[in-house]
Parts: C-alpha cells; sequence; structure tokens
C-alpha cells in the first residue's frame, strides 16, 4: 500500500457513506476521490477507468446542480428543497443498458488500440458501468446501486491484481454498502 492508495480509499469511504445517507456531501468528496484515482488508475495503466475519472470529475459538479434543483429537471422535495429519490423511468432502461454495452465495447475497441495489456474488456465493462451509474446518481434514481453492485467485484479484482489493497478493501466495503443503498434508497423512493 502506499500513501495515495489510502487517502484515495479513505475519501472513497467519505463518499460512499454520503452516498448512502443520500447527502449531497457526496459531490465534494466524489471531486476529491475522482482526483486522486485519475492518478492511480493512470499509474496502474487502467486508461479506461482513468478516463472514467475525469468524467466523474465533471459529473459531480452536474449532479450537485441537478440535486439542488438548479438545473432543469431537477425536481425539489417540498421538505428539504433537494431533488428527491425516485425510480428511473422504464423507458430509460433500455437505453442505458445498450450505453453500457455499447460502451464497454468501444473502451475495449480504444483500449486495444492503446495497447493496454491488463484485462481491457474488464477496464471497459468498469468504466461503462461506472459512466452510466454516476449519471444515475446525478439523477438520483436508487437502481444506480444496481450498476455499482456489479462494478465493485470487478474493481476489487483489478486493485488487488496491481496490488492496491486499500482501494481493493474500499471497493469491497463499497459492494456491502451497495446492498444497503439498495435498501435504503428504495424505502425513500417517491416512485
Amino acid at each position: 500500500m502506499n500513501t495515495i492508495d489510502i487517502v484515495g480509499a479513505a475519501i472513497g469511504l467519505v463518499f460512499i457513506f454520503s452516498e448512502y445517507k443520500a447527502s449531497r456531501w457526496l459531490w465534494p468528496s466524489s471531486l476529491l476521490m475522482a482526483a486522486f484515482y485519475t492518478v492511480i488508475n493512470f499509474r496502474i495503466g487502467w486508461y479506461a477507468n482513468t478516463g472514467i475519472c475525469i468524467y466523474n470529475f465533471i459529473i459531480s459538479v452536474y449532479g450537485l446542480l441537478v440535486w439542488r434543483g438548479i438545473l432543469k429537471g431537477g425536481e425539489r422535495g417540498a421538505e428539504s428543497g433537494e431533488r428527491p429519490i425516485a425510480s428511473c423511468p422504464g423507458k430509460l432502461w433500455p437505453w442505458l443498458i445498450a450505453a453500457t454495452v455499447v460502451l464497454t465495447v468501444v473502451f475495449r475497441w480504444m483500449l486495444g488500440l492503446l495497447g493496454e495489456g491488463n484485462l481491457p474488456w474488464l477496464d471497459g465493462l468498469s468504466a461503462a458501468l461506472g459512466i452510466v451509474g454516476m449519471w444515475m446518481l446525478s439523477q438520483k434514481y436508487w437502481q444506480q446501486w444496481l450498476f455499482w453492485l456489479v462494478s465493485e467485484p470487478i474493481l476489487v479484482y483489478i486493485y488487488l491484481a496491481t496490488g492496491y489493497t486499500a482501494s481493493a478493501v474500499m471497493y469491497a466495503l463499497y459492494e456491502v454498502f451497495c446492498i444497503l443503498g439498495i435498501i435504503r434508497w428504495r424505502r425513500l423512493s417517491i416512485s
């Protein structure tokens, strides 16, 4: 383990706890986590996930604005003034699944062009799940947890295989939070 791995994992734990609580503080911690994991992923050659960290940085700003109701589509809750947790509309599911498949294939192809030899299919799939999951999180859909439920075991394997043990432990803990998050967010969902 190295210092950046430990600090990144600590920030990640703040992020996942904030996400579980549906706290808007998840967005600042997401910004920090994205910065740390951009460095970590680039250092170990996981270029798709490096790109996803850059995307996560940008979508964290977007998500904060949507959750606060500042951007169009940010339906506000009566009590908190924040967007409520909701269920993803059924009409979006074919698009979300298609986006995950297409992004996985595109990332795999791009990683092949870059000559990445470190399990490019897993890197591409985890990156695709991350893109779709973060967009769903920005919309405050409770089903965003399902995408993390699939991606976390992949990330545990990636980080264990590359010697980033603290990050692997963090993603293993995320898997537990995914299950708890599904239960909690579904219960809090307005639809």
